[in-house]
């Protein structure tokens, strides 16, 4: 075929600049088809036949199209004038040669960070990706630790100079091919046809009006979605959602906000402020330890039913607890989950970390409310990455511990390991006289999945490929690093309970995000399919001297935490936040608020439902929790249309709060 196309080309006498766009624009073709092949290979859900991707494929080779029509546009505009032509002379055609190589090298970069996001979240690379650039030692030294970078790179190299030399064979075949027919023939007519051939391809092949990010998402399929859309057209388009929309309609949604949080009219200083005084106060001020755990995903642990039992210490340790099994963060990532258990606001900025954003970052905290505590916070990394240190410096008074301020040696990129982590937190915590309220933030569960050579031994269990990836485990050093969380735990409470402050101590033990997996073994298909998975994570309150065990079955959010840890203290104070106390006999309805940032949609889970709509487009579906049952009859309009603007509601309210909450102490 390519024999026929050139001689086609030749015999009607198209210019030789035209003719290397042909051929170039072909090759280009074949290479975004190709990633997009290799997609469908690694990433495709077992349930989704081939048949079904075929709409998927067809709008992706328009976005295809569009993207190369922008790279080879600069070659056909400036080649309207002969002395930019890349067959003009050696130096336009080392400019152009070194142009297609340069922009190829982006495509191949762009593409490989793409299938490490896939690897990652399942998900296409979008502006997110920045984030790491804003704390770029940690970020190179986990990909270091975590991928083989100098193979990559050299794979990278090749393929660039091989596509690069692609490009000038082509020339010299083209300049040879048209040698007995013309010089240097300069028919602009073929130019120009060649440029609004290009422009149609941007405009969007075959399409009425211009084709944009959003026509992806009108497939309402995650992977669909994903699968159509490239990774350049993702990212330029993602970088336009960084910025803080101003614009909310909380005034609109307050009557619903008001309802949700069971407040009383009421003027003041602050809208959403309440004020909680305990019947009886506390005499004995119980310490607090709030444990945020790196990606532990409820899924991936024993307390799920999980038959590879990866967290039997967690497990053991629920049943004397106050254990909520259907608990959610409002997202995935840690920066914003951590910013949700402090605030008590979902992180509901678009692209970036509400931590990395001056007009969000400062905001209120119940911690402030409890007087006369000293305050803490342990991390064996450092406290800026993603500007961790900034969100808990909200908190007056906080000691921050972190690199350079402990005994044990540095174990990888995240610091020192948790169990040396835990072991220090408690060593400082067992000499305070006052009540301490104390963070102590895990990161081990977290590539590059390291374990100390020290403790190499806690465990030999091993499971074959197949067993894992059936239970939610991509790989063995996935669930070992699960495991070595859970060895960890164990090590830190068995510790602690040799100490004086541990039987006036309440221990929380949450999450901060859930990871994206396969957990059909587990729970219905919402988990798999709609990605609950990466929001669902376990709630445990241990204080066995202070607290009756409970297993609670409702569902609640991670912005609950801190009210419900004040509730459990009998504590007065003032909440400004979206946060409920979880054990309040007057809390009128059960449910959690999600934003998947990837995808763009915001929704509520509740003991029966799932309900998400995109916040670009008008999509929206109901799925059910409890089954693998459509959502059918007569309610189900009457319970989209309440978990929708419930929805967004506390989106809208969030979005104020980011901006509108800040602490003027």
């Amino acid at each position: 075929m390519g024999i026929k196309l050139n001689k086609i080309l030749m015999e009607w006498r198209v210019p030789k600049t035209v003719q290397w766009l042909v051929r170039v624009f072909i090759l280009y073709i074949l290479i975004f088809t190709g990633f997009r092949g290799a997609t469908i290979f690694f990433f495709k859900p077992p349930s989704t036949s081939l048949l079904e991707l075929m709409p998927a494929c067809w709008l992706g080779v328009k976005y295809d199209l569009r993207w190369i029509a922008f790279i080879l546009f600069p070659i056909a505009m400036f080649s309207l004038y002969p002395r930019f032509s890349p067959f003009y002379g050696e130096g336009p055609k080392r400019f152009w040669t070194f142009y297609l190589g340069f922009l190829t090298l982006l495509v191949f970069f762009f593409y490989g960070a793409d299938f490490g996001q896939f690897a990652y979240v399942n998900a296409r690379l979008n502006a997110d990706a920045l984030i790491f650039a804003e704390d770029p030692v940690e970020s190179l030294q986990m990909m270091w630790q975590s991928y083989p970078l100098v193979w990559i790179m050299i794979g990278l190299v090749v393929a660039v100079v091989v596509m690069t030399r692609m490009f000038r064979r082509i020339h010299v075949s083209i300049e040879d091919g048209n040698s007995h027919i013309h010089k240097f023939s300069y028919k602009r007519r073929w130019h120009l046809l060649a440029i609004l051939i290009l422009g149609w391809f941007m405009f969007g092949f075959m399409t009425r009006e211009p084709l944009n990010f959003y026509r992806a998402f009108r497939l309402n399929d995650e992977f669909k979605s994903n699968l159509a859309l490239n990774p350049l057209q993702n990212f330029f388009t993602t970088l336009g959602f960084r910025e803080v929309d101003h614009n909310t309609k909380a005034h609109e949604y307050y009557p619903v906000i008001r309802e949700y949080l069971g407040m009383d009219n009421q003027s003041g200083l602050h809208r959403y402020a309440r004020s909680v005084h305990p019947e009886t106060g506390s005499e004995t001020r119980p310490n607090v330890v709030l444990v945020i755990c790196e990606s532990l995903s409820m899924y991936k642990t024993s307390m799920s039913g999980n038959k590879l039992n990866a967290t039997p210490f967690l497990k053991e340790l629920s049943r004397e607890s106050i254990f909520f099994e259907r608990c959610f963060s409002p997202s995935f990532g840690t920066a914003r989950g951590v910013f949700g258990i402090i605030t008590g606001i979902p992180d509901v900025q678009l692209s970036k970390f509400s931590t990395r954003n001056e007009s969000s970052v400062r905001q209120r905290t119940i911690i402030n409310e409890f007087d006369g505590y000293d305050k803490f916070y342990f991390i064996g990394g450092r406290g800026q990455f993603n500007n961790l240190s900034g969100l808990i410096r909200n908190i007056k008074g906080v000691n921050i511990y972190e690199k350079g301020k402990y005994k044990s040696p540095d174990f990888n990129v995240w610091g020192i390991s948790d169990k040396n982590l835990f072991l220090e937190a408690n060593q400082v915590l067992s000499t305070r006289k006052d009540p301490f309220f104390a963070i102590i933030q895990t990161a081990d569960n977290h590539r590059p999945y390291d374990i100390p050579e020290e403790d190499l031994s806690f465990s030999s269990v091993s499971y074959s490929d197949d067993t894992l990836k059936a239970f939610g485990f991509e790989s063995m050093e996935e669930f070992r690093a699960v495991m070595y969380s859970d060895y960890c735990f164990r090590t830190f409470v068995e510790n602690a309970r040799k100490e004086d402050y541990f039987r006036n101590t309440i221990f929380v033990f949450i999450g901060d995000h859930g990871v994206e997996g396969n957990a059909s073994a587990i729970y219905p298909d919402a988990w798999t399919k709609n990605r609950l998975s990466e929001e669902h994570v376990p709630l445990m309150i241990y204080a066995p001297y202070l607290v009756k065990p409970q297993l609670r079955k409702e569902v609640v959010s991670q912005i609950d935490v801190l009210p419900t840890i004040a509730g459990l203290m009998q504590y007065p104070y003032r909440n400004f936040t979206l946060g409920r106390d979880l054990l309040d006999p007057g809390k009128k309805e059960h449910g959690a608020f999600i934003i998947q940032h990837a995808g763009g949609y915001i929704g509520m889970v509740t003991e029966d439902y799932f309900f998400r709509k995109s916040i670009r487009m008008q999509l929206h579906e109901l799925v059910s929790v409890k089954d693998n049952l459509a959502v059918t009859g007569k309610e189900k309009d009457s319970v989209l249309n309440s978990m929708s603007e419930l929805s967004s509601a506390i989106y809208e309210t969030a979005r104020w709060m980011l901006i509108n909450n800040h602490d003027r102490h």
